[in-house]
């Protein structure tokens, strides 16, 4: 695939013309790809190493099988979920990327407006511009949460922590599994540097991080604490006594441990430790409506979405990223009424299946329709 652009688009396309443009996920992702460069792409796609665990990510999911029900009166089915105290559409939230500026010139900005155009989550990066002033400025009525990459001592930590509520997230995250910076072999093989590589001050206090730090926030302040990138019921139930509300099971998309699990063979170990004492997030590979509903019926709250995102805003802006919502809100409400429930509520792991994959793992396993496209991948 030859490079077509040197910059990420700045404009978004019309409201009006978007839903006749993308009538499938898989086109947002053939149409960011039109838009990148290939630094850019191969920043997305890419894992750490062997990209074992990004691949782990697919496989995980796409080894579970649904188990229906019929007969079961499904003419009103509803998407929706409270959590933070907000209706959302959709258990979904826009989970951190670094450098969403790589994407689109508006950055996290205009993720937010989406988000609260269409109403889900939103978890803005310590590594994405504008900041966190800017973008609760630009998304007011979302649902915000920040998260922090540790940069500094523990003065550093709590004025992120005291602006964040100021400004009136809803929670407030520490990313936990990024001690080392892994090597990321496609930008490594090119001599590319990305934005959030360039940003390595004080990279040494995340490598330092530990309990105490968890504890200095639960004892300080009151804002629900999320930690992300939980792996182990060892560590779920260490997070529990220091009163951890959310625990975020994620391998940062494949990007840092390889040879790690897939989140969601991660994701019934948690479920089991945590027994009902905290909300559970996860994210790992989820492109798909059905995803959102495996993880659901998992025993997961939340389901985090990465790769996709950057996709829907490079394809198109502000309105790429809430058409992109849109299909899945779709995919969503088919998939539950097919499964024979009205609600999330109603799904348990009796609606899952181990099953063999169809499709080799990757990261776009979950669009194998990009293969009749005239772009390869």
């Amino acid at each position: 695939m030859q490079d077509t652009s040197t910059t990420p688009p700045t404009g978004d396309v019309e409201i009006s013309g978007v839903a006749d443009e993308f009538q499938n996920l898989h086109e947002l992702v053939r149409k960011a790809r039109v838009n990148l460069d290939q630094n850019a792409w191969d920043y997305i796609i890419g894992g750490t190493e062997t990209e074992t665990t990004l691949r782990r990510n697919r496989m995980a999911l796409d080894e579970i099988a649904f188990r229906p029900r019929v007969l079961r009166n499904v003419a009103d089915v509803d998407t929706s979920v409270t959590l933070f105290g907000r209706k959302l559409r959709l258990p979904v939230m826009l989970a951190p990327v670094g450098s969403l500026e790589t994407f689109h010139s508006g950055a996290a900005a205009t993720v937010v407006r989406a988000v609260g155009r269409f109403g889900v989550a939103h978890m803005l990066s310590s590594v994405s511009e504008p900041g966190l002033e800017q973008v609760a400025d630009a998304g007011p009525d979302a649902l915000r949460i920040y998260q922090l990459y540790v940069r500094g001592d523990d003065a550093y930590v709590e004025d992120h922590v005291a602006r964040a509520i100021a400004r009136g997230y809803s929670a407030f995250c520490l990313t936990v599994d990024t001690t080392h910076y892994s090597r990321r072999e496609r930008d490594l093989a090119k001599r590319h540097v990305t934005s959030g590589r360039s940003r390595v001050s004080g990279r040494s206090f995340q490598a330092a991080l530990d309990w105490r730090t968890v504890k200095l926030i639960k004892d300080k302040y009151k804002i629900p604490l999320i930690l992300k990138g939980i792996a182990t019921a060892e560590d779920t139930a260490i997070a529990l006594d220091h009163g951890v509300e959310w625990i975020y099971v994620s391998n940062h998309g494949g990007r840092q441990l390889d040879h790690g699990r897939g989140a969601m063979q991660v994701l019934p170990e948690i479920v089991r430790a945590v027994a009902g004492r905290a909300k559970i997030m996860v994210d790992g590979s989820f492109c798909r409506g059905t995803d959102i509903v495996k993880a659901i019926a998992a025993g997961a709250d939340l389901v985090g979405l990465g790769r996709l995102q950057c996709w829907a805003l490079a394809a198109a802006g502000e309105a790429g990223v809430v058409r992109m919502l849109e299909l899945l809100e779709d995919e969503v409400q088919r998939c539950l009424g097919l499964l024979g429930v009205n609600t999330f509520a109603e799904l348990d792991g009796s609606y899952l299946h181990a099953a063999t994959a169809t499709n080799a793992p990757s990261v776009f396993s979950a669009f194998p329709l990009l293969e009749i496209e005239p772009y390869r991948y």
